[in-house]
């Protein structure tokens, strides 16, 4: 008996060994640093020295946003006039979902099928913001997001990506030139992580959002670039919040399914979670401990054949 409980602690070992390997990157986001890719506040101010603010433009002047038709919310219309307001001079693209299409099929045929074949809206809304970016270059934003300067000085960077809590990228404003190395490889790569999880939000978090752009933002962070292939990093201060940031982040996320609030409920309880996790681990481990330990009866005639 005692054999076979070592096979099953083996058999945990190796499917927690397993677990950890297959979620190494996602684990590596928690302790992520980047001080190397970050923007400096001195860069970007709006008293910056003139060795920043002349600095020659290398992203074109694009704003892109998405959107299932061209009649937007009059929600978001505000936060979209103001960056149309501060940039009369910048080109402007609305991707619509026929719009989107028509592109993907035009200069991307070779994704159509993956692109038609995404269960949620979103999903499509997520993977034009890479490719339109991988195309033209610009700047993209979320409708939900609008601008309180001109977003000048952040042409000066090849491509720039805004930080988000707790970990990780956001895909809500991200700019580059075009063709820029991250822009090609993440759609490149959208095609293998185009995965069905049980969970909606998860499936499309992990396999075209936020958590699908960090993930491959920190494998590339790993390699070794040049100054032209880097992802620079907008942090929070930079975003909102100042007299000299970007950004005004009004209330969005109108994609949330219903199982949103689970994985929001469960981020505010990881203590908890991961308590309980642990006391059911420890139960489950010593009822299968009992159930190979326990004692065993013999019968009557059992006992007849012993004694004889």
């Amino acid at each position: 008996m005692r054999r076979a409980f070592v096979y099953f602690l083996i058999a945990v070992a190796i499917g927690l060994a397993y677990g950890v390997y297959t979620t190494s990157t996602l684990i590596s986001l928690l302790f992520e640093d980047v001080s190397q890719d970050l923007i400096p506040k001195a860069e970007v101010a709006l008293d910056a020295p003139d060795e920043f603010t002349k600095r020659p433009a290398l992203v074109p002047k694009i704003i892109h946003q998405t959107y299932k038709t061209a009649d937007i919310p009059e929600k978001w219309k505000a936060p979209q006039k103001l960056c149309l307001d501060l940039h009369p001079d910048w080109e402007y693209k609305l991707w619509t979902d026929e719009s989107a299409r028509e592109f993907i099929a035009k200069e991307y045929p070779w994704f159509l099928e993956t692109f038609d074949g995404y269960d949620h809206p979103i999903m499509r809304a997520d993977v034009i913001r890479y490719f339109a970016l991988r195309k033209f270059g610009g700047i993209y934003i979320d409708l939900d997001v609008g601008c309180r300067r001109k977003l000048d000085p952040l042409l000066a960077y090849p491509s720039v990506a805004r930080k988000t809590d707790p970990t990780g990228i956001s895909n809500d404003v991200m700019s580059a030139i075009p063709e820029h190395k991250f822009f090609v490889h993440v759609t490149e790569v959208l095609q293998s992580y185009d995965r069905h999880w049980v969970m909606p939000y998860i499936t499309i978090m992990a396999s075209t959002g936020p958590l699908f752009l960090s993930i491959i933002w920190k494998k590339w962070t790993g390699t070794q670039l040049d100054e032209m292939d880097r992802v620079r990093i907008l942090m929070s201060k930079e975003q909102q919040h100042n007299d000299w940031s970007f950004f005004r982040v009004y209330k969005g996320s109108s994609w949330h399914t219903q199982d949103a609030q689970t994985i929001f409920w469960m981020r505010q309880h990881v203590p908890h979670l991961v308590i309980g996790g642990v006391l059911l681990a420890g139960i489950v481990g010593y009822t299968v401990y009992w159930a190979i330990h326990r004692p065993r009866g013999y019968s009557k005639v059992d006992k007849g054949n012993y004694d004889a």
